[in-house]
This record gives C-alpha cells, sequence and structure tokens, in this order.
C-alpha cells in the first residue's frame, strides 16, 4: 500500500510530496493512520540545516514531530496490557529514549545521555499519511478528545515545551504573588506560555513581549495582563513601559520562546536581582551576556528541552479540562513548503496544523 510524504531531498531544499510505502510496524509499534501534524520553525530549521550536526538524518527523510493518529495497525510483540485497538486516537510522544541511562530512568527520555531518538529528527516523522511508532510512546486521548486532532498534535511540542518551562521557573522560587513573570516571544509555544504563567504563575503579574502588535493582542487574548512591542526598542524604553505598566522597571522571571541572542541579552538586562530565564527557544546557535550582572545580581539561566512523559499527560489533561486556549489554523500537506517559509520568517500566530482526511 502506498501513502503520500512530504520528504526532504537535501538540506535547503524544499519538501517533496513523494508517493511511497506504508511503513510495516516493527513487533512493539503500532502503525498509525496520521490524524493531524504540527507545523513547527524546528522545522523549517532542520531544512535549512540547523540540526544537521546534532541530529544528522538518512534521505530522503520525512520529518514532523507534532502527530496524532488513529490505530490502524499493531505489531506482533504489542503487549495486550496497553489495551490498543484500531481507530483508537492517539497522540506521539516525541522523545524515545533507549530506557537505561539515568536520565531515562529519572522520567526524562527527552534528555537520553544514552542512543535516545526524537521523532521527526531521526525516526521517520508525521509529515505523512502512515507512521510506526513504538507502543510505549503512544498517548490515548479520550473519544472528546478525539475529535479534535488539529488541537491534539501541538499539544506534543508547541503544548509541552513550555509547560515544562514554566514549571522549572515555578519550581525554582520565581513565580507567585507580587512578582512579574514575562513571556518573550507570541508565535506557536508562547501563546501557550502565557497561558501556563496565568495558571502556574500563583497571581504573578504577566507580561507578553513580542516584536507586533497583532502577536501582542493574542497574548492578551490568552491572559496576558500587558503586552509590550519591543521592535527596535532600547532596553530603557522597554523598562520605562515596564515600570508604566507594572510599578518595576525588572522582571522576576522570564520564559523565552525566542532562543536568539538579541531575545536572551535583553532578556537579562530586564531581570532584576535573583532574576531567572528559561529559554526553550532555539533560533541562535550561541547568546552572549556580561559576566558581572549575572554573578553579582545572582541571575539563574535555565536550559528547558522539549518534555516528557508526565509533561505531556500534564499538559494534555489541562488542554481536555478546558484550562487550555488552541490558537491552530489548518492547512494542508500540498502547502508545506510555503507555510514552512513563513514559520522561518516569524510570520506565524499560533500554531499550523497539517490535517489529514
Amino acid at each position: 500500500m502506498q501513502m503520500r510524504a512530504a520528504r526532504m531531498h537535501g538540506y535547503r531544499q524544499p519538501l517533496s510530496i513523494d508517493e511511497v510505502p506504508v511503513p510495516d510496524p516493527g513487533p512493539e509499534e503500532i502503525l498509525l493512520k496520521v490524524a493531524a501534524t504540527g507545523m513547527c520553525r524546528s522545522d523549517y530549521q532542520l531544512l535549512d540545516g540547523y540540526f544537521e550536526g546534532p541530529f544528522p538524518v538518512d534521505l530522503p527523510y520525512i520529518p514532523g514531530h507534532e502527530v496524532t493518529g488513529r490505530v490502524a495497525g499493531l505489531g506482533s510483540a504489542v503487549p495486550k496490557s496497553v489495551g490498543y485497538s484500531e481507530g483508537d486516537m492517539v497522540v506521539v510522544n516525541p522523545s524515545w529514549g533507549d530506557g537505561t541511562c539515568r536520565q531515562c530512568r529519572e522520567g526524562n527520555e527527552n534528555l537520553c545521555s544514552g542512543n535516545g531518538r526524537w521523532v521527526g529528527f531521526g525516526p521517520p516523522g508525521g509529515f505523512a499519511e502512515y507512521m510506526a511508532v513504538e507502543c510505549r510512546h503512544a498517548i490515548p486521548v479520550s473519544e472528546d478528545a478525539a475529535k479534535f486532532p488539529q488541537l491534539l498534535a501541538p499539544m506534543t511540542d508547541a503544548g509541552m515545551t513550555p509547560y515544562r518551562g514554566m514549571k522549572k521557573l515555578r519550581d525554582a522560587g520565581k513565580l507567585g504573588p507580587g512578582r512579574t513573570v514575562a513571556v518573550t516571544g507570541i508565535g506557536g509555544l508562547g501563546s501557550y506560555a502565557i497561558q501556563y504563567a496565568k495558571l502556574l504563575g500563583g497571581g504573578a503579574t504577566v507580561v507578553a513581549f513580542a516584536r507586533s502588535d497583532g502577536k501582542l493582542d493574542v497574548a492578551r487574548e490568552n491572559g496576558a495582563d500587558f503586552g509590550i512591542n519591543v521592535r527596535d526598542k532600547s532596553v530603557e524604553a522597554i523598562q520605562d513601559e515596564l515600570e508604566s505598566l507594572t510599578g518595576r522597571r525588572t522582571v522576576h522571571a522570564i520564559l523565552d520562546c525566542v532562543g536568539s541572542e538579541a531575545s536572551v541579552s535583553m532578556g537579562f538586562d530586564l531581570l532584576g536581582p535573583e532574576g531567572a530565564l528559561a529559554a526553550v527557544g532555539l533560533m541562535s546557535d550561541r547568546v552572549e551576556h556580561r559576566q558581572f550582572p549575572f554573578v553579582g545580581t545572582e541571575l539563574s539561566y535555565l536550559g528547558s528541552f522539549w518534555g516528557n512523559h508526565l509533561d505531556l499527560v500534564e499538559a494534555l489533561s489541562l488542554a481536555e479540562a478546558g484550562l487550555v486556549t488552541h490558537n491552530v489554523t489548518e492547512v494542508g500537506l500540498d502547502d508545506i513548503n510555503e507555510n514552512l517559509e513563513a514559520l522561518g520568517r516569524g510570520d506565524v500566530v499560533g500554531r499550523q496544523v497539517i490535517v489529514f482526511d
């Protein structure tokens, strides 16, 4: 049986829509008929060569790491205890650790130091009508949630990644009443991050930093108390606006969903003493900051990569409880290249999701 798939045939080249064989699931895998796959800026970066060093792929290759679909077949060794039946809707946990290293044994397969793999950056992903998934990395959802696969798919990255980052800021004691938490970059991740700042912030004031008024409108719709357009503004000008809006020229915590040298540098300049910046964005290769302010005011810089199984289950539960709003635009597989280019330019607000029939 054949399927349609968007495949990489080389770096810095458009994806090609090809007819290829439907994969045969291995003994412990399930075959998914893909229902929806989210489109992330990191998909654009994969094509552009950003991950060529850390995540080399064998060409031709099928990307796509935000995947939900229905069970279409079961491998011979899939245990009956998992309870999957054909037609069940599942989401795919994209981090496939080897299960043997310390990080995996502690539940953080996203940080696997052994032979870990990440869907869409090694194993074939979801820019295709079918894909094979090891059964332990599939998470079943309720019948009600299954009615909206276009809302499920983004939760596996855009929804989960800022959730883990915001939990780190909370657990570090940087959130709470009388404090200000900022989210930098209101795109696919940032639109969810604003909501998690409200849900996990313990009453903290939530400020959005973005480079367009349209994205700030989305942030306010998702619960931001204030928004500041930082485009072409000095740190002093941003501090003036912060002071006018919050009564303070600094913030206590920042979740950076951009990861550019400029955004991280700006963030550190806006942090007050003992402030913390958690970075989930990956736009630049490196960032720099002056050493004395970092040490002299005891700032913290937290990396936060994707999320683990429990992070995803928790984020899905919040969404199913109606506590999370989705900013999703449905697109078709045939339009994938023009939409990836829009992601690369930073033109996309919320998440674009490929929906399959």
